[in-house]
């Protein structure tokens, strides 16, 4: 999904990865409609979409963190892409049919230590 993302000329922004789980998220605006009915589509296909609002633990700077979290794609600046991009890059590599494979991801909107800014708050110790 993000080499699709990236052919497409569209930045990634942050990802990050649940190695013991297989699953990637991605840290989006938060533009999603409230909609049961996308929770549900993307739930079909192995989705899960973090409301805004909902908390996203980060990767931590210590070394044991890594079997638990990494990041595939670190935050560099402010840029989060639109979870409909996300959304559609998702549809378009299942052939959902609505615009090859993806990763269980989760979609979220807000994580823990997200600041005004949009970046990460500094570690404070592990």
């Amino acid at each position: 999904m993000k080499i699709h993302m990236q052919q497409r000329l569209s930045d990634v922004g942050p990802i990050l990865s649940h190695p013991r789980s297989n699953r990637w998220t991605y840290l989006v605006r938060p533009d999603l409609p409230d909609d049961d009915s996308l929770f549900a589509e993307m739930f079909r296909l192995n989705v899960s979409v973090v409301r805004a609002g909902g908390t996203i633990a980060l990767p931590s700077p210590s070394d044991r963190c890594a079997e638990f979290r990494r990041w595939i794609e670190p935050p560099r600046c402010t840029f989060r892409p639109s979870g409909r991009k996300v959304v559609d890059a998702i549809r378009a590599c299942t052939g959902s049919g609505r615009s090859p494979a993806v990763s269980h991801p989760i979609i979220g909107a807000r994580v823990v230590g997200d600041t005004a800014d949009g970046l990460p708050d500094a570690p404070t110790g592990a």
